[in-house]
């Protein structure tokens, strides 16, 4: 005889059996009356069903964001390497072309414009423009900033409605050394 059923049938402690099914008893009458646990399964199910799908459009809608600012950033590398290469004609005959290209803010502002007005616009952006920050800073390194708006394949239209859109803005630089 163990113990427990001893000290139960002597009048001290209950059974742990016997005091589990009083609980539950009294668990039970403090339900209301008609209530049951069935139904409850599926206002889970769809709350997790919601919350997943809200996280993989996300994740999609990120993944866009991402891909068009690598497009944009492609886009302001070959325009950099294009305005790099813009000879200030006027600053070149002043000074001289010793060992790097005369460039100036105009010069790579006007070869990036160019540059943007031949190149076609990537999947992902609806537009996109030079930045007046576009220029050089020490006479020798084109800066080209571009700013341009991307599209959201699943909550673009939310964005849209709201009188909102992403507007992605990166900068590159390149040099031109001579010799």
């Amino acid at each position: 005889m163990t113990l427990a059923y001893a000290a139960g049938r002597a009048g001290g402690c209950p059974a742990p059996r016997r005091v589990l099914r009083r609980v539950l008893r009294r668990l039970r009458r403090l339900r209301p009356p008609g209530a049951s646990d069935e139904g409850q399964i599926g206002v889970l199910v769809l709350g997790l069903f919601v919350l997943v799908t809200l996280l993989v459009l996300g994740a999609v809608d990120v993944t866009a964001a991402q891909l068009a600012r690598m497009r944009l950033l492609d886009t302001a590398d070959a325009a950099a390497l294009d305005a790099a290469d813009a000879l200030d004609e006027r600053l070149a005959y002043e000074e001289g072309v010793l060992d790097r290209l005369a460039i100036t803010d105009g010069s790579v502002s006007r070869a990036a414009r160019d540059h943007l007005a031949r190149t076609p616009l990537p999947p992902g952006i609806t537009s996109w423009a030079v930045v007046p920050d576009t220029g050089t800073s020490d006479g020798a390194t084109a800066v080209v900033t571009l700013q341009g708006t991307a599209t959201l394949p699943m909550s673009g239209w939310v964005l849209e409605s709201l009188g909102g859109s992403v507007t992605i803005t990166v900068t590159s630089r390149a040099r031109a050394p001579l010799g």
